[in-house]
This record gives C-alpha cells, structure tokens and sequence, in this order.
C-alpha cells in the first residue's frame, strides 16, 4: 500500500487534481452566484406581482365600496328608486365570476335588499354594524365589505368568495407554484385553492403588501421547485469536469510516460553485465524522449568501462539539481504567499479576511520546515528544533489578529534534531495551537518547552501551555468544530497520544529525535 502512494502516477494524479482545484472551485462559486442571481431576480418578479395583485383587489374593493354606498345612502335618504337594488346586483354580478353575495340591513334587523342566496355564516345580527371596514371569515371562506350609511341606520355586507379574491389578485406575471392568503391581525385567510400552512421540504419566499384597509394585507408565496437530478448535476457540473479534467490529464500522462517508463526501470533492473541491453525492443511508445533515454541505456551498457571523473561530475550536478529544487521550492512558497496576501487584501468580509490569514499561515508554518530543513540539509543531521520553533514563532505572531498582537510565545527547548516527516507535523501542531489560543484569548500568551527523555536519545517531550487553552464553552465548541479533528491527525502522524490537560491549559506529546 505505501508503494502504491509513492508511485508516480499517484503523486502526478494529486498533483493535477491540487492544480486544477482552484479553477473548480472558481466554477462551483460562479455556478452558486448565478444561482443566488436566479434568487434575486424572482424574488423582484414576486415584489412587483404582489404590489400588483394588491392593487387590483384594492381598486376592485373600492369600486364596489362606492356602487355600495351610492346605494344605501339612497335607500337612507328615501331617493332610490324600484330598480336600484336590482342595478346594484347586476353591478356587483359584472365584477364576479358568480352572483354577487351583497345584503342590506337596517338597525331594526330586516333586509331590505340584497342577493337572492342565503347569507353565508359568520356574520352576527349584533356585529353587523361594527366600524370595520373589512372582516376576514376563514372558517367560511369569504371576505366581508361592510359600508354603513351616513346617518349610520343603514348598512351593506358584500362577501367575496376565494375564487373571486384570486380572480381578482392573479397577476400578470406568470409566477409557477405561488399561494395567495389575505391575512388581518391573526385572521388569515388562504386564497388559493389548497393553500395552507403546510410544512414543506423546499425553500421558498414570502412578500407581503396592504390592500385598501390599513391592516389588510395580501402575501404571496413562491416555493422553489423540488431539486431534481438535473438541477443537482448543473450545480456540481464544474467539480465532476475539474475530476475529469485531472482523471483524463492524468491517463494521458499515465500512458505516454508513467508506463513505459516503468517498463524502462524494469528493463534496466534485469540487466546482467556483458549484455547488450535494448529496453524498448518490446515496447511502443510516441514520447520521443522516452526513446532517447532508451537508446542512451543502450550506449552505456555498451561501454563497459566507467571513469571516476564522470561519477564525481554527476554527483556534482546532483548536488546542484537538489540546490535548484530547494530554491524553486521556496520560491513556489513565496509565490502562494503573494497570492494569499493579494486575496486577502480584496476580500470583502472579516471572516475571509480571517480565513486568508489561516491559511496563510499554515503555509508560513511549511515554510519554516522547507527553510531550516534546507539550512542544516549540507550537514545532515535533521531539523534544529530551537530555530524551528522560533522562527515559526516569530511568524505567527506577524500573521496573527490585531487583537493578538501583543501575544507572548516563550521557549523553552534544548539543542535537539529533528527529521523532516516529524517537523512537518509538529510545526502545523504548534500552528493550530497557537491560533487556537489566539482566537480564545489574545493576552494570555503561552509557553513551548522541548526537552529530550531522561535515559532516551531519540525520544522528547513537547509541551505546550498557556490559560487560553484552558477549558471553556468556547474553547470546547472550537475543538468539536474543527481543532480537535485536526489536532488528533497531527498526533497521528507523529505515532504518539496527545495529551490534554484542560484545567492546566496543557497539551503535551512524545516526538521522536535523531540521535
């Protein structure tokens, strides 16, 4: 298994899937921003079909209020004639889809005119001249115009149905899966056929605006439509191109490099002295250089004989091609650097601000190791831990918060050697546990100290304490987030518990040393 994931086609598989990330990740937030503008956009289309549909209830409300009242002050005054009552219905017949429910009282109780159909229930005699305007019935089902006369003997009830209220209030504005209700203090009633306060599985948006009578007010809600395979594929489109882009980048290399020059290693493994060694003779393959490094193996196991010199020069240029890596490695690190600086000084919140500076100081932490590993690499004898921990030291506490500025790191460690697969771990440890000790409290400080085994030479004990990671609601709400899981990995690296002394504020954990 741990040569499967040295191999290198593994490794060019990581590398491209790490390169191509950004522009996938760049895809998915393009994708969700076109999705947030899909959001904006219907939510004006809901405001405009809305303060239109209450516009219409209300014109259609007063036009009826004025027939109504041009009727009862009439009636009041002793001025209508035989037919007004019958010109009234027809009036209010022409706004509905069906006969127009309106009936006329005078104080006494007695109709004195109105629709031939019984008067739906609701309604009481005593509550028939109370001063509102507009009632809401949702037990019935209707809503409920009152006009009262001007000497106040007289008044008119016109109860419009649901269909006629959603009649009325259907916008122009094509709206899929919308719902109507009319609602007046606690009193709601449902306008469209089925519509309910129901829960529901999908997201959807509500608007409000007033009709006509000061707390009459009409809402109109939009659910979204169920998410459905097409829609999820859309969303999650530029990550499955971003894996196949680096799938089908790494095949090509795969074919074309990988394996043939895994079949090259193998040729030139086999080889006896006194042969003539041909590698490619069984193998095909376009890569032009992959056939010159064959024919070059060819030539060397032709020349039996190899001078001193020729070694000594090759060593050298090893030596300078490691020299080039290094460098090219630390300037990559400093590019990443650049990057993440010019990322956060665009970024339009704290919190991406704070998660740049996160980052950004994870990389510092690589960078240390990549620069103290590289230091003592002539002499090779590992890591110093005394530089390592300072100079990340120093480092965190130039990326930290503002708030943080002031916090103290006191060190404490002997004149130990460390190699590269342990430093890397415990940088990123110290890392995470100082920015954790930041977030918690920015004055408290802290104090790392490294001091080898008694008896032991390659085994040391680190510790680190400080007050801000003692126990507290938020220090323990941090750990379950993300800290712990990320402190736990990082001990595993390092094959050793991580101990935690919550009272004390105090992790602590065996590393291994060099001798």
């Amino acid at each position: 298994m741990n040569s499967y994931f040295r191999s290198t086609g593994v490794k060019m598989f990581l590398i491209l899937t790490l390169a191509l990330l950004p522009l996938g990740i760049l895809a998915l937030v393009a994708s969700l921003q076109a999705i947030r503008t899909a959001d904006l956009e219907k939510e004006a289309l809901l405001r405009v079909a809305v303060t239109q549909s209450a516009r219409k209830l209300t014109a259609d409300l007063a036009s009826d209020r004025t027939a109504i009242a041009l009727t009862i002050n009439s009636i009041a005054a002793h001025t209508a004639d035989a037919g007004m009552c019958d010109r009234l219905s027809f009036f209010l017949r022409s706004h509905a889809s069906s006969e127009g429910h309106f009936y006329i009282y005078d104080r006494a109780g007695r109709r004195l005119c109105g629709s031939q159909a019984a008067e739906p229930a609701g309604i009481t005699a005593q509550s028939r001249f109370d001063p509102a305007q507009i009632a809401l019935l949702p037990q019935a089902g209707f809503l409920v115009s009152r006009e009262i006369s001007r000497d106040g003997r007289i008044v008119a009830l016109a109860y419009y149905s649901r269909a006629h209220l959603e009649k009325v209030a259907d916008p122009a504005t094509a709206l899929q899966n919308r719902q109507l209700s009319l609602e007046q203090g606690r009193a709601t009633l449902f306008v469209t056929q089925g519509g309910g306060r129901q829960p529901s599985k999908h997201r959807s948006i509500s608007l409000s605006a007033r009709v006509m009578h000061p707390d009459l007010l009409l809402t109109m809600t939009v659910q979204d439509p169920p998410a459905t395979a097409a829609r999820l594929l859309s969303l999650f489109l530029p990550l499955v191109m971003w894996f196949a882009a680096a799938a089908i980048g790494w095949f090509v290399v795969n074919r074309l490099l990988i394996r043939p020059l895994v079949l090259l290693r193998r040729s030139v493994a086999a080889y006896q002295p006194g042969e003539v060694l041909e590698p490619l003779r069984r193998m095909r393959t376009p890569a032009q250089e992959i056939v010159a490094l064959g024919d070059t193996f060819r030539a060397i196991s032709e020349e039996v004989a190899t001078h001193e010199a020729e070694m000594a020069e090759a060593l050298e240029t090893q030596r300078k091609l490691t020299r080039e890596v290094h460098h090219r490695v630390k300037n990559n690190l400093q590019i990443i650097t650049s990057l993440i600086n010019l990322h956060a000084r665009s970024a339009g919140t704290s919190e991406a601000s704070q998660a740049y500076a996160s980052i950004q100081r994870r990389v510092d932490a690589l960078s240390v190791v990549h620069r103290n590993h590289y230091a003592e690499l002539e002499e090779n004898h590992g890591v110093g831990v005394r530089s390592l921990i300072s100079e990340l030291s120093a480092s965190l506490r130039g990326s930290a918060p503002a708030d943080a500025r002031r916090f103290i790191i006191q060190i404490d460690s002997d004149n130990l050697h460390i190699s590269q697969d342990v430093a890397v771990p415990i940088a990123f440890l110290l890392t995470e546990l100082v920015e954790l000790a930041m977030m918690s409290a920015p004055d408290a400080g802290m104090r790392i100290a490294i001091h080898a085994n008694a008896g032991s030479t390659d085994r040391a004990q680190l510790e680190i304490r400080s007050p801000a990671l003692c126990a507290s609601p938020a220090m323990t709400a941090r750990l379950e987030e993300r800290y712990g899981r990320i402190l736990t990995g990082l001990s595993r690296q390092l094959r050793a518990p991580l101990d935690h002394d919550a009272a004390a504020g105090l992790y602590a954990i065996e590393i291994a040393t060099l001798p």
